[in-house]
Order: structure tokens, then sequence, then C-alpha cells
């Protein structure tokens, strides 16, 4: 039997093992592919206060030089001036992730957004994503003592949840 079996019955050797209370959610790059959106915006801040005279960054250079690292300062910049039909034009949801959504609420499994984008990027990205009602708590790295890839955030879902680490599932990109 699939985990993502329509039925949910205590039957499964999955539910005997360990009841599933919870699903925790990374966003950038489990929610959605936020690095094209993330390329573009660098690439639109850097030519307007004329970075390199005015030519745009290239993939490569974000690549080598952005991606992946966390400055608080430029995390502000990611959605400065855009309105909501540009950005859809970026972000798109994984595939099948409304239908993974679906199975989760079905069953009435609590669940989270733990994220280290600050809480104005991922409230939008999760808005956009027509995510806003499916998530009970958004738990931001920065909130907390330690960022991930520190447990600290998944730590204080489980909290806020009030659920057991042995009982949740984590989609972590």
């Amino acid at each position: 039997m699939s985990i993502f079996s329509n039925s949910h019955s205590p039957e499964s050797s999955l539910g005997r093992l360990a009841p599933l209370e919870a699903v925790l959610f990374d966003v950038d790059g489990t929610l959605c592919d936020s690095d094209p959106l993330h390329y573009y915006a660098f690439r639109e801040m850097l030519q307007e206060i004329g970075y390199n005279n005015g030519v745009p960054i290239d993939e490569e250079f974000f690549i080598r030089n952005i991606a992946g690292r966390h400055s608080e300062d430029t995390a502000k910049i990611l959605f400065p001036d855009w309105d909501h039909e540009k950005a859809m034009k970026f972000l798109k949801p994984i595939e099948g992730l409304h239908k993974l959504c679906k199975w989760v609420k079905d069953r009435g499994l609590k669940r989270a957004a733990v994220t280290n984008a600050p809480r104005p990027n991922a409230e939008l990205m999760i808005s956009m994503l027509g995510l806003t009602d499916f998530f009970d708590a958004a738990v931001i790295g920065s909130e907390c003592e330690r960022a991930k890839p520190f447990p600290d955030p998944y730590l204080k879902a489980l909290k806020e949840l009030n659920v057991s680490v042995e009982h949740t599932f984590i989609f972590e990109g």
C-alpha cells in the first residue's frame, strides 16, 4: 500500500509503526522552485544600480556568488515593487504540490512552513501559491536562536503544532 493511498487505515504498516500527526514543509525549492525568481530579482536590482556597468548578471554569476547565501539586507529586496501578476510568472508550484497538500489536509494532519526566508518573503510566496489557509503555522529561521541547517526552526514548529518528532514528516529541499 502506498502512503499516498486514498484510504487511511490503521492497518497499513506505516500507520502502525508511526501514526502521522504532522507534515512540515521547507518553502524555497520544496513548495516552489524559487531560484529563477531570486535570479531575476538580483539581476534586475543589480542592473538598476549600475552594477557591472549596467550589464545584467548571468546565471553562472548568480549561482557562484548569490544562490544559497543568506543575507537579511539582500533578502529585503527580493520583492521590492513587484505586482502579483509579474511575480506569478516566476513562481510556480512544484508539480504535484496541490495534490499532496489536499492529501495532507484530507487526513487532518497538522502542517507548518519552515524556512530561512524573511517572513514577508515567505508569506508572499505561500500566498502566491494559494497556500495561506493550508498552513497552521509558519516558522522563520531568523526568529529562532539558530536558523537552518540547525534543527531549531523544525523543533519550534513541532512545539507550535504540539506534535512529536516521531510522528512528523518533513519535506526539505
